[in-house]
């Protein structure tokens, strides 16, 4: 496993890490605990040091997933966690009082709630699961913050950029408060590129990627007929023709590259990896098979440049989450 540091934190993770959305048993549907444990430690085994989770993730099932692992395990594991806004409203809204999503009091309650469930006593990364640029400057969330700082209860703040605007945290980096970023990057969704990665380059914040994988549309795996369980949010999220129109645009990605319908997720996993900026990448890992197959790909390796610009083309701006 290859290492790279976040941002100016200074902590050496590794290139692949473990999105813990998929083990919390809300949104995504089928995992066992059992076999979310097994894949947890077999990441920790192939030298995986980084888990993303979140108080939200099955009120709070996959921090407690989590935290059996740390107590089982005695190598060294940074967790990132993440507090939800308090109106429980994804994503924040434009026009939205900071005080409905992260007053201090809330902040500080659900850190606590997280530390027990987790069993430590200093979480790595606490991020705010949502975020506004309109948020900088107002409210009571930064004294929280930086008490919780200042208490030894967490060590770095970060947010968790809403889905599909990466330009929604321009405002917050520029400040210098935060830490690090979470946002979506991947074949189709390129924006990051262009204003979010140079400004989190200058003011050295670590960069954290989540839906590398398009929620599995860059895996080959999805299909006009794929049907999915009961309750899984992925019924909503390829809806309608969106499963044809991927299976289409994933067809092309591989005639253009030449590669394998079975090495898409490698590649897309090694696109975000190419870039500069990234810290590390967070796929779902469900399973011990899927644990093995992606942290190979944590070897220091990107795509060639060559392969990097075919992928240009390729760019889809959508939000399949909202529209």
């Amino acid at each position: 496993m290859h290492y790279r540091t976040l941002g100016r934190t200074g902590l050496r993770i590794s290139e692949i890490g473990y999105g813990a959305w998929g083990i919390g048993n809300s949104g995504w549907q089928g995992a066992k605990d059992e076999e979310s444990a097994r894949a947890l430690n077999r990441a920790i085994d192939l030298g995986l040091n980084f888990i993303d989770t979140a108080l939200g993730y099955g009120d709070g099932h996959s921090e407690r997933l989590v935290g059996k692992l740390l107590r089982a395990r005695s190598e060294t594991i940074h967790v990132a966690t993440k507090i939800p806004p308090k109106n429980r409203i994804w994503p924040a809204r434009a026009g939205t009082p900071v005080e409905d999503g992260f007053p201090a009091d809330h902040v500080i309650a659900s850190t606590e709630t997280s530390l027990r469930n987790l069993g430590i006593e200093t979480i790595d990364v606490q991020q705010f699961h949502v975020w506004s640029d309109e948020w900088v400057g107002r409210g009571d969330w930064l004294a929280a913050v930086e008490r919780l700082k200042r208490d030894g209860k967490i060590r770095f703040f970060g947010v968790s950029i809403n889905d599909y605007e990466p330009h929604n945290a321009l405002k917050l980096i520029d400040s210098g408060v935060v830490d690090t970023v979470q946002v979506i990057y991947n074949i189709f969704e390129q924006a990051p590129e262009e204003q979010l990665f140079p400004a989190c380059e200058r003011h050295k914040v670590g960069v954290i990627v989540r839906v590398a994988l398009d929620e599995g549309g860059l895996t080959g795996q999805i299909r006009a007929a794929t049907v999915f369980p009961e309750g899984d949010f992925r019924q909503n999220y390829f809806r309608g023709e969106r499963k044809r129109d991927v299976e289409e645009r994933v067809r092309k990605i591989v005639e253009d590259l030449e590669i394998a319908p079975d090495a898409l997720a490698e590649t897309a996993l090694r696109f975000v990896l190419s870039h500069p900026a990234v810290s590390t990448v967070i796929p779902g890992m469900r399973s011990v098979r899927n644990v093995e197959r992606n942290c190979v790909i944590g070897d220091g390796r990107g795509l060639s440049q060559a392969q990097r610009e075919k992928l240009r083309s390729h760019r889809w701006s959508r939000n399949f989450y909202r529209d």
